[in-house]
């Protein structure tokens, strides 16, 4: 039997939560022993993420063949404990680029190329090759943006096509709407689902089951009002009332029964549903038994999705620690006019992530140099780790000046530098150092007591690297190299021994973090920051005694 599709669209607004209704869907379906890939389609006409502002788009996610995606995937990844692929994430520009290499190569014959068939069948092409090479049961696919987006029209028109082109009971539609509580009115609107689903059915899609984003528990009568209006069965209106973690809304859609509705509409048969893994997990974050700040330092932290794969994987630590983390976040440039203290000196530990560009590095630096001298658990990722070789090189190597050439070019100790094959280029999409890469550790060290193997494999993205001409005199003067790529001898881990616990890393590893199965380095950075806390909270109980 081949695969069988489910589409989940989007009505009213964006940012509705189609992203984790796809995910959710996805854990529910695997966790019935089924073999699942979710797909994402950008309207955008970017070829990827890569090159997209993070104001505007949130963080970018990642994969290990390296591409640069839409932070969807990294949803995806999260819930279905599946690595995703450069196919699972396709947008406007990709679909447009391959018909223009077609039409110049004469693939088409003379035809003029136009959306319809041309741009819709190599969008169904996109689809369809996604499913075969992940050797799925079910492929989920998002269609990103709201109904009635121009931009989005070709992709409606291409899945709208595809129930002919596979048949009765191969093809799924979902739709997510938003039913908005008005305050003053205290009631529950359904008119802006109406108009939504009417939107969808004017592009011939009518969507077999309906999910509500809504903030109050929808009543019986509403339920029945979008059922009559919209033309789907009761029992296929789910509610997805927001929900403290988004952990907690596969387990809500289940009470609904959608898995066992999913099966029935596409006419398949899988097991029973095992969820009590999940459950656990889920219980571990509504039960937990410690609580643990962590400063995000850096230059978005006044946009939620910037940081996402980061907050989620400081969550996952914190779910193997049996551990609350709240993160508090703060702006990097302002502790370059503020005494460091006022801001960390109540954090159990702090993180710098990845960034790009001068802006906030010495803020950054003056965090890193806090969580050194003060014993705080550190954790760098990326620039993070680049930030805290620029720190030790300054104020324990005392080379003043010390530098990235990222930040200066004229640093007279350039430790962070551009790799030799990054000067000159023109491109920047898909031009820095991309997707999974080998780190072999040191025995004995923080991240080899965390990984328990000598031989990791990690996910990057950047175009500076650690100044190997510094390297053996930052060793003789205490600086711990605790990874390194095989290949290219390029330092990937650095440490400090004589800490509690400080690890910097070149490589991204939320990318590869999960709920159920944190990342080991995030795992042991929450415990850390745990220990710590309990170390503080002992000494200021000792001293209350002692007064």
């Amino acid at each position: 039997m081949g695969s069988k599709f489910i589409f989940v669209t989007g009505g009213v607004v964006s940012s509705i939560g189609k992203g984790i209704t796809s995910a959710s869907l996805g854990r529910l379906l695997k966790s019935r022993d089924l073999k699942i890939t979710i797909q994402k389609f950008d309207p955008y006409i970017n070829v990827d993420a890569g090159t997209m502002n993070p104001y505007q788009h949130g963080e970018v996610f990642v994969t290990e063949d390296g591409a640069e995606t839409d932070l969807d995937l990294g949803h995806y990844e999260r819930f279905i404990d599946e690595n995703l692929h450069q196919d699972n994430n396709v947008t406007t520009g990709k679909i447009y680029g391959a018909v223009i290499a077609k039409e110049r190569k004469g693939e088409y014959l003379g035809d003029t190329v136009k959306v319809i068939p041309h741009v819709t069948n190599q969008i169904k092409e996109e689809i369809l090759k996604a499913a075969r090479d992940s050797q799925c049961d079910i492929a989920i696919v998002e269609v990103g943006g709201t109904v009635g987006d121009i931009e989005g029209q070709p992709f409606l028109e291409a899945i709208r096509q595809l129930k002919n082109d596979l048949g009765e009971g191969n093809v799924l539609y979902i739709h997510v709407t938003l039913v908005p509580h008005i305050g003053a009115a205290g009631e529950l609107k359904t008119k802006p689902t109406q108009h939504s689903v009417k939107e969808l059915r004017g592009m011939g899609i009518q969507p077999d089951i309906i999910v509500c984003r809504t903030e109050k528990k929808l009543t019986s009568d509403v339920l029945e009002k979008i059922a009559l209006y919209c033309d789907v069965e009761k029992e296929a209106i789910m509610q997805s009332v927001d929900a403290p973690s988004i952990y907690e809304v596969p387990l809500m859609l289940e009470k609904q029964h959608l898995s066992d509705l999913v099966m029935k509409k596409l006419r398949m048969i899988s097991s029973p549903l095992h969820l009590q893994d999940w459950e656990e997990m889920v219980s571990r974050i509504q039960h937990p038994e410690h609580r643990v700040t962590i400063a995000l330092v850096g230059k978005y932290v006044q946009l939620k999705d910037a940081y996402i794969s980061i907050s989620e994987a400081l969550t996952h630590g914190g779910i193997s620690n049996r551990a609350q983390v709240e993160i508090k976040k703060i702006d990097a440039e302002i502790l370059q006019s503020e005494t460091p203290d006022v801001h960390l000196r109540d954090v159990d530990g702090i993180l710098v992530p990845g960034g790009f560009g001068g802006r906030g590095l010495e803020g950054k630096i003056l965090a890193i140099q806090y969580a050194r001298e003060n014993r705080v658990p550190y954790f760098g990722i990326c620039y993070g780790m680049q930030c805290a070789t620029v720190e030790y090189a300054r104020n324990v190597a005392g080379w003043k000046k010390a530098n990235t050439t990222e930040a200066d070019l004229d640093t007279p100790y350039p430790v962070i530098s551009l790799l030799a094959e990054q000067h000159g280029l023109e491109s920047k999409g898909g031009t820095m150092r991309l997707g999974a890469y080998a780190c072999r550790l040191k025995k004995g060290s923080k991240a080899y007591d965390a990984y328990g193997e000598e031989l990791i494999y990690e996910r990057h993205r950047h175009r500076y690297e650690f100044n190997n001409i510094y390297l053996e005199e930052l060793m003789n003067k205490g600086l711990v190299v605790s990874g390194m790529n095989p290949e290219r001898n390029l330092v990937e881990i650095i440490e400090i021994a004589d800490h509690p616990w400080f690890v910097a890393t070149q490589f991204h590893p939320e990318f590869k973090s999960r709920p159920n199965r944190a990342h080991p380095l995030y795992r042991d950075f929450i415990k850390a920051a745990v220990e710590y806390r309990l170390r503080v909270q002992g000494k200021t109980k000792a001293v209350s005694a002692h007064q």
